[in-house]
């Protein structure tokens, strides 16, 4: 009897687990296990409750319960026990899932108390009403005035009708051969007037459609194939003038070389234009005509998008959206370096190109167009066969005497002029400093520890932000900082595991300034002193994303759990930083080491 109330008392607690372990599994996540997430049973999530729970899952023990285990014949409460434990890990598991559900409504919340404060939108609500109130006051005030002008104003006597004229039977016929001949004519000439009348001009807005990785690599891929003709007509031309083919070469620079002597060159270049069309239009018709000077290179055959894994085609958007950056990049340099032409931007490249169309315009005005044309000509012919030929093949005698070669590359683009513009301004700064300030800097300080006091962030001096010497200032890799993201496990605050701000390293310090602190104060930034790292080293927050991750893990003896800087664009760079000042400072503190 004992042996059975005993048993009796340990089945109610394990029926009503599995009861609240059914209730849920029917509220429960169904994604993939997301065991490579920094921590999640450890999570700052984790409130007291949760805690609790966990010590409501355990019975305590008991004198029975220590009896029944000393008993052979207590299988029962060993079963039990081992059922306990295993929902205990599946309801860590929920609660994992639960935190991360809980870090993505944090960031959401974030993005959208910055998007509230940029937009205004309560002021905007404001203004409109004022607006609409406003209108609303001047339609009452202009039907009150129409109101009064009504009854003011007296009644109309009516219109004494004219007499009939005598001769009214003239003017009506009149009236009708007028009416006939405007007739005739709208019927006549009614369709070419209704050209000519004038509309306004209608400004239709195109709807722009959504970013779509497919449409991304779809367009790349139309621009890539119909760019194909031109990209062939320029790699044969450059064949020609390479003289790639000595006997093509050599028969097109003797027919064009005749053409130009004898005035026939613009005649040559349409008939070669005519010769072009009428072969596409019988390739068109299916005949098989392909010539080139350079052979065609096969490209290799794409896979099939349905064989591709989710980390190629994340890689295949990666490389398509790298062919755009680079494309649109050579785009904007020749763009900027023909308008910093044009804009006397280097005045001594400039000048050239403005001596040579004053001789060409007095050229024009004195010398006979056909002896102008023969020139131009016979000078294209050479250049093109013979000068650009010798100058490919010489490239030091390219860097001499090719003109137009060497303004080109001499013409800088927007970037390089607002660097050459910063590095002429932080020359500037440094005789001003030494002369004016040279009385009030103290003993001791030297003009790079004073120019480093004038350093600040978007929120005031970077010395007083941080707490720090005077001395301490951003190194010049640095100094406008990287974006990061900071993730302290050892918090338990949502607000305080996460926080977005930038990275700054000086010759001593570690710094991170909070987006979220407010100017002038440091509660939420944090400075790491080099000395202090014992461990640093390249980290991956998400491990489903490809790639080698975007994160550095620093480990201090101050923290339990290293610190992460994560969501780093330049990772690599920041690294390479951190790491060598920090070998720097371990070098000269123990240089036997």
């Amino acid at each position: 009897n004992k042996l059975n109330s005993d048993s009796h008392v340990h089945v109610k607690p394990k029926a009503a687990v599995l009861n609240m372990l059914k209730r849920l599994d029917k509220i429960r996540f169904r994604g993939p296990k997301r065991d490579d997430f920094l921590d999640l049973p450890e999570s700052p999530t984790g409130s007291d409750t949760e805690c609790s729970d966990d010590i409501l899952l355990r019975p305590r023990p008991s004198i029975r319960d220590s009896d029944e285990q000393r008993d052979p014949a207590g299988f029962g409460t060993l079963s039990v026990m081992q059922d306990l434990r295993s929902e205990s890990e599946r309801l860590n598991e929920v609660k994992g899932h639960l935190e991360i559900a809980l870090l993505e409504k944090h960031f959401l919340q974030e993005e959208l108390r910055k998007l509230r404060e940029e937009t205004n939108v309560e002021t905007l609500k404001q203004e409109l009403e004022r607006e609409r109130s406003r209108r609303l006051d001047l339609e009452q005030k202009m039907s009150d005035v129409l109101k009064t002008r009504c009854e003011d104003s007296p009644p109309q006597p009516p219109r004494k009708q004219q007499p009939p004229a005598a001769n009214g039977t003239d003017k009506q016929q009149k009236e009708t051969v007028c009416s006939r001949l405007q007739s005739w004519l709208y019927d006549r000439f009614g369709v070419y007037i209704e050209d000519f009348r004038f509309q306004p001009e209608e400004n239709t807005v195109e709807a722009e459609e959504p970013l779509s990785a497919k449409r991304l690599t779809e367009n790349m891929r139309r621009l890539k194939w119909s760019a194909r003709p031109v990209t062939n007509f320029l790699r044969n031309l450059s064949a020609l003038s390479n003289w790639h083919s000595v006997y093509t070469s050599a028969i097109a620079f003797i027919i064009y070389m005749n053409a130009a002597w004898h005035g026939w060159a613009i005649p040559l270049f349409l008939f070669l234009a005519i010769l072009r069309l009428s072969l596409n239009y019988l390739i068109a018709r299916g005949w098989k005509i392909q010539w080139s000077i350079v052979p065609e290179v096969s490209e290799p055959v794409e896979p099939s998008k349905e064989d591709l894994t989710v980390s190629e085609k994340f890689q295949l958007v990666l490389d398509v959206a790298q062919k755009a950056q680079n494309l649109f990049g050579k785009m904007a340099d020749v763009l900027e370096k023909i308008k910093n032409l044009f804009m006397w931007v280097q005045p001594e490249i400039t000048q050239k190109l403005y001596i040579a169309l004053w001789v060409a315009f007095i050229s024009s005005c004195v010398l006979p167009y056909k002896l102008m044309g023969f020139m131009i000509g016979l000078y294209a012919g050479i250049k093109f066969f013979i000068i650009d030929f010798l100058f490919k093949s010489c490239p030091k005698l390219r860097d001499k005497y090719d003109t137009p070669y060497i303004m080109w590359n001499s013409l800088p683009t927007d970037p390089q002029l607002k660097e050459r513009s910063n590095a002429t301004v932080s020359r500037r700064i440094q005789p001003v400093v030494s002369r004016s300030s040279l009385a009030t800097i103290p003993a001791g300080v030297t003009r790079e520890e004073e120019s480093g006091r004038s350093h600040s962030t978007k929120k005031g001096a970077f010395h007083e932000i941080f707490n720090l010497p005077e001395n301490e200032r951003p190194l010049p890799v640095c100094e406008n900082g990287w974006r990061c993201c900071l993730i302290n496990r050892d918090r338990k605050i949502p607000t305080d595991y996460i926080r977005n701000g930038m990275l700054y390293v000086t010759e001593n310090y570690l710094c991170f300034e909070s987006s979220s602190s407010r100017s002038g104060s440091s509660k939420k930034n944090k400075v790491i002193k080099l000395v202090d790292i014992t461990d640093i080293q390249k980290y991956k927050v998400l491990s489903v994303l490809p790639g080698s991750g975007m994160g550095i893990s620093i480990a201090t003896p101050s923290t339990q759990k290293p610190l992460v800087f994560g969501a780093m664009i330049h990772r690599d760079e920041a690294f390479e930083t951190i790491f060598t000042q920090y070998m720097k400072i371990m070098t000269t503190a123990n240089p036997e080491t």
